[in-house]
């Protein structure tokens, strides 16, 4: 499609994809944050908490990059 082959769309989808669809994540804590009045630290037990799974994602996309690049 476009001249794309099917592993170029998904990695495409993967990091792009996957990166929106987290930092709507965020926002969606944010938001919950807000609505709930949780102040400064509420807000920091929330995205310690609710975000600990995005961190855990991300950072295990980073120790793939730089333990083995990222086409293995």
């Amino acid at each position: 499609m476009f001249g794309f082959s099917e592993e170029q769309i998904a990695q495409f989808g993967l990091t792009f994809g996957v990166s929106a669809f987290m930092l709507y994540m965020v926002f969606i804590i944010l938001q919950l944050a807000r609505e709930s009045k949780a102040g400064r630290f509420g807000t920091f037990i929330l995205l310690l908490g609710l975000g600990f799974g995005l961190v855990g994602f991300a950072a295990k996309g980073l120790i793939k990059y730089f333990m083995g690049g990222l086409g293995e």
